[in-house]
């Protein structure tokens, strides 16, 4: 057995590149099994933590998959087996250097019918990235076999607070004794690495091969029913905003700051009024539509799926 992968990634915080870790660290441990990572790197860095106006000036480029420039990935010969794509969401889209890195001519040569796993590390809300990550590789001729995706610890009230404050100030301990640490749980990011065992296993059955599945029945991703109509009605606004501040100029334009702070001023009121009432309704139509929500699940949850039948069989050394 001789397996090549390829592990593309960006990681802001670092969160991201420690998930990223434990999932390829039973690969990289395995004889016949060599493990290529290359790092995204922008010509024109983004900050951690983020200053307000730079994050929210990033959400029309973000929204729009307008790629920024990212310095040249070093070429190399190799045919790759599989390709694992770890990204984080922005503004319910791909983080801007995976957008990059997609719409590259590396991309178009490297994943070109290629078996593709996403890995993604992200508050709660990336069905809507997602999506557009699965057009992108469409576009580029790879298959999405699986999906693995690890959310923030806390309910959505709690990750709302703590999630920012990590983005704007890098503090991401715990707030007030009522908030919990910001980021993915270390317990779930230690129990990640029964993805790079089934990974692994599979590999050594050329299961690859088939562009199914590998990582079924782990628990590999969990869709938020609650959430679903947030993320689609949160994607049009900022689609209808973002073709406005794009006319405003470019990334970083003074010109377009005004325009960003009515933006930000207007989801401030969405948030306070509309939400609230929105989540009612949803809540209500979610009950009617019990089986329409059902089949909205399962086809988000899709490849991988959020069954656990397999779980005892890669966590029996934890």
């Amino acid at each position: 057995m001789n397996k090549k992968i390829l592990v593309i990634s960006y990681s802001q915080t670092g969160q991201l590149d420690e998930l990223t870790h434990n999932i390829i660290l039973p690969l990289e441990k395995t004889e016949g099994i060599e493990v290529t990572v290359k790092k995204i790197e922008p010509v024109t860095p983004y900050p951690f933590p983020w200053d307000f106006m730079t994050f929210m000036d990033a959400f029309p480029e973000s929204v729009y998959l307008d790629p920024p420039e990212i310095k040249p990935i070093e070429e190399d010969d190799n045919e790759y087996d599989l390709v694992i794509l770890p990204y984080q969401v922005w503004f319910l889209s791909p983080s801007l250097p995976i957008t990059a890195f997609l719409k590259s001519e590396y991309a178009k040569k490297k994943l070109k019918g290629k078996p593709v796993i996403t890995v993604i590390g992200c508050r709660n809300m990336w069905v809507m990235a997602q999506e557009k990550v699965k057009m992108l590789l469409e576009k580029l001729e790879a298959t999405l076999i699986d999906n693995i995706v690890l959310i923030d610890q806390g309910n959505s009230l709690a990750t709302f607070v703590t999630t920012p404050r990590w983005m704007l100030t890098g503090k991401k301990n715990r707030l007030w004794g009522v908030f919990p640490k910001a980021g993915i749980a270390k317990e779930d990011l230690r129990k990640s690495v029964r993805f790079g065992e089934a990974i692994k296993q599979a590999l050594q059955n050329d299961k690859e091969k088939k562009l199914a599945p590998l990582c079924q029945g782990l628990q590999a991703v969990d869709v938020d029913v609650k959430l679903i109509k947030s993320e689609q009605i949160a994607t049009k606004s900022f689609k209808i905003w973002g073709k406005l501040i794009r006319k405003m100029g470019p990334f970083g334009s003074k010109k377009r700051r005004p325009v960003v702070m009515l933006y930000v001023v207007f989801l401030l009121l969405i948030i306070l009024t509309i939400v609230p009432l929105n989540m009612i309704i949803q809540t209500i139509l979610r009950k009617i539509n019990k089986q329409k929500v059902i089949k909205q699940k399962e086809f988000y949850e899709l490849p991988s799926g959020n069954g656990d039948e397999r779980m005892k069989e890669f966590l029996t050394n934890e």
